[in-house]
C-alpha cells in the first residue's frame, strides 16, 4: 500500500473515531523497503506526473472562479493599503459602496475576456504606501502589461474636509480616463498615510 494512502487512512480513521480508537496495526506498521521505490512505483509516479501536468495545462479559470479569486485579492489588497488607521474607519462604507462596484468591473472584464486568457490574469502583489494611489492592478502575466488599475486618491476640496476617491483606469485608453467607483468621506483632519 502506498505511503500517502496509509497516512490518509490513519487520519481518516482517527477523525471518524474522534481519536478514541487506535488505527489498526496494519495501517501504522512500516512496510519493508517502503522508501526504496520499485520499478512499478516509478512507472506509476511518472504516469501520475504526466496526468497531473495534462490536467494543469487543461485546467483554467472559468468566469465565476476568476471573479471569486480576483475579489478575494481585491478585498485583501484594499485593507492592506488602508492599514490599521484608515481601515477600521471606512470599512463598512467600503464594503457596501465600493467593493460591489469593483466586483462589477471585474465581472465585466471576465465576461469580455476569452476563457483561456483568464488563466493569464493576475493581481499585483503590493499596494502603494505613503500618498500613492495604487490599490491593485490586474495584469497579464505573459506580457507583464496591466489590464485594469484600481486606485484611491485623497481629495481635499476647499473647506470640505478629506475624501477618498476610488476609481479605476483601463488599458483601452492608455489608463488616461478616471472611471469613478465612489467617494468616502474621511474627516476635516488630514488622513494618515496609506499602509500605516
Amino acid at each position: 500500500m502506498k505511503k500517502w494512502l496509509r497516512k490518509a487512512l490513519v487520519v481518516s480513521f482517527s477523525i471518524l473515531t474522534l481519536g478514541l480508537v487506535a488505527p489498526p496495526p496494519a495501517l501504522t506498521m512500516e512496510q519493508p523497503n517502503a522508501d526504496k521505490p520499485s520499478r512499478n512505483s516509478i512507472d506509476e509516479q511518472n504516469a501520475e506526473s504526466k496526468l497531473y501536468s495534462e490536467f494543469e495545462s487543461n485546467y483554467g479559470y472559468d468566469n465565476r472562479s476568476f471573479v471569486t479569486y480576483a475579489m478575494t485579492q481585491a478585498e485583501t489588497k484594499s485593507f492592506e493599503k488602508f492599514g490599521r488607521k484608515i481601515g477600521p474607519v471606512i470599512e463598512d462604507e467600503f464594503r457596501t459602496q465600493i467593493l460591489p462596484k469593483i466586483e462589477s468591473v471585474i465581472e465585466l472584464l471576465a465576461e469580455q475576456s476569452p476563457t483561456e486568457q483568464l488563466d493569464h490574469l493576475e493581481i499585483s502583489e503590493q499596494p502603494s504606501g505613503g500618498n500613492g494611489e495604487k490599490i491593485f492592478h490586474i495584469f497579464d502575466k505573459t506580457s507583464g502589461k496591466d489590464i485594469v488599475r484600481f486606485h484611491v486618491r485623497k481629495d481635499h476640496p476647499p473647506q470640505d474636509g478629506y475624501w477618498f476617491n476610488f476609481h479605476y483606469h483601463t488599458h483601452h485608453d492608455g489608463f488616461q480616463a478616471h472611471h469613478a467607483l465612489g467617494d468616502i468621506y474621511w474627516d476635516k483632519n488630514t488622513p494618515p498615510k496609506w499602509l500605516s
